[in-house]
């Protein structure tokens, strides 16, 4: 399951012909995932994403994962000096017919997006029962 999923390999995506969200620098973030026989879980770091600013979709097997950062320094401040490269971040994965698209769910904290992805059920392992002759 897992080793059926395909992202981009940069770790600036290119959005040739794709749509970015503004202009600006778009990161793939970083991501693990997990695999059980009953789903499979993606786990994205996209720190200073707000959950309101997480996009998520699916679309035929394309799981597509966008967040955008706010840039603006907080109320009453201006910018001093800066190390954190602000841009977007997307995250591209090409799904197997296991996935139960109708259960997927996301959850976001502390700049972590977690998806899980239960797989469908004639996907997960089954016990056959041995009987005598």
């Amino acid at each position: 399951m897992a080793n059926e999923m395909t992202t981009t390999d940069k770790n600036e995506v290119d959005l040739q012909g794709g749509e970015a969200l503004r202009s600006g620098p778009v990161y793939r973030p970083a991501t693990d995932i997990y695999q059980s026989d009953d789903r499979v879980v993606i786990v994205t770091d996209m720190p200073g994403v707000a959950p309101e600013d997480v996009d998520v979709t699916l679309e035929r097997r394309v799981l597509t994962i966008r967040g955008q950062v706010a840039t603006e320094p907080p109320e009453g401040h201006r910018p001093f000096h800066g190390e954190y490269g602000v841009g977007d971040f997307e995250r591209v994965f090409t799904l197997s017919e296991d996935i139960d698209r109708d259960k997927i769910t996301a959850r976001q904290a502390a700049g972590v997006l977690t998806l899980e992805l239960p797989k469908a059920a004639s996907a997960k392992p089954k016990k056959i029962a041995v009987g005598a002759a």
